[in-house]
């Protein structure tokens, strides 16, 4: 069998959480944008404060830190440090021809852990809250990476 087959079931799940994880990045930055659009404040740029169809009335204070945008924006910028490892390391595994279980248990383990990470962060739990979601990702990628390592050197 062809690794890289939609009837290869492992791949199928790659393909249906590299998906959701891609759809996770992008709309963060929606997310991100709307809350500024809607908050008329949280703009990163000096050039943002010019008068525009979306600004038409800028402002100095626009620049100005505003948490519920910057909240939206490190949760981003998280996201950006985190799901690419993912991504990446989610194609070797499946070269390396996990079980569909293992895969499965990895796969979606890192894709829940993500999405709770995010609730957390949106709802403003403890750093020990997301930590928790974040470690239980973190090692569901280090797991892989260790499969595939195993695979490829014994």
């Amino acid at each position: 069998m062809t690794s890289f087959t939609i009837e290869n079931p492992v791949f199928t799940t790659y393909m249906i959480v590299a998906a959701i994880m891609v759809l996770k990045i992008m709309g963060q930055g929606w997310l991100t944008v709307y809350r500024m659009l809607k908050s008329d404040s949280g703009l990163a740029s000096p050039e943002d404060v010019q008068t525009g169809v979306l600004n038409r009335n800028p402002r100095p204070d626009q620049l100005e830190l505003n948490d519920y945008v910057d909240r939206s924006r490190r949760m981003h910028r998280n996201d950006l440090e985190n799901i690419p490892a993912f991504l990446a390391c989610g194609l070797v595994f499946v070269a390396a021809e996990p079980s569909v279980i293992w895969a499965n248990i990895l796969m979606y383990g890192f894709v829940g852990a993500r999405l709770l990470h995010s609730i957390a962060y949106l709802s403003k739990q403890t750093h020990e809250v997301r930590a928790t979601f974040y470690t239980f990702g973190s090692l569901a990628v280090i797991a892989m990476a260790l499969y595939v390592l195993k695979v490829v050197l014994f």
